[in-house]
């Protein structure tokens, strides 16, 4: 039996919008990851989204994801804690200048201690450099039950709904 699923498209208008969450401490680190390793994107992609059902990305072969890596319009931000991976999210800037928040997690081991918060306001402070028209994300009923209220919490406002079945 299929199940129903409301894709929620947010977006922030100016940076002041953002109503930022503090550092966490101690805190963990947030660094731009260059010349990512097709495994290293492919574990990240995997591991944050296995809960929530990505899939659109699992058959891309490594030249696809080294491809998609070397667009200069694509940046990938990786969370660490204690040097082991803990989250990522993945910036892709658009024809219009705004700038997507395209792929945005906690691996599981990491939820719960508050920087899903932290990592998302770090995600739309790195948006905000070059001066985008707009920050923009979606989330869906598929996705952790803490994403959608993070959005609304940072400032984010719910601009579009649409509705899908999966199997």
């Amino acid at each position: 039996m299929p199940t129903q699923v409301t894709r929620t498209y947010l977006e922030l208008g100016s940076p002041a919008e953002l109503r930022a969450a503090p550092a966490p401490e101690p805190g963990p680190k947030i660094e731009r990851v260059d010349d990512c390793p097709a495994s290293f994107y492919r574990y990240l992609y995997t591991e944050v989204g296995r809960a929530f059902r990505w899939t659109d990305r699992l058959p891309w072969s490594d030249e696809a994801i080294r491809a998609h890596l070397a667009d200069p319009a694509v940046s990938l931000w990786v969370l660490t804690w204690q040097a082991a991976p803990a989250g990522y999210f993945e910036l892709k800037r658009h024809d219009d200048r705004s700038v997507e928040i395209a792929y945005f997690g906690l691996l599981p081991e990491y939820t719960g201690r508050g920087w899903g918060k932290y990592l998302l306001s770090e995600a739309v402070g790195a948006a905000w450099q070059g001066g985008p028209s707009r920050v923009w994300l979606h989330t869906c009923t598929l996705d952790h039950p803490a994403a959608l209220p993070n959005y609304l919490r940072r400032g984010f406002r719910a601009v579009r709904e649409e509705w899908y079945a999966v199997e």
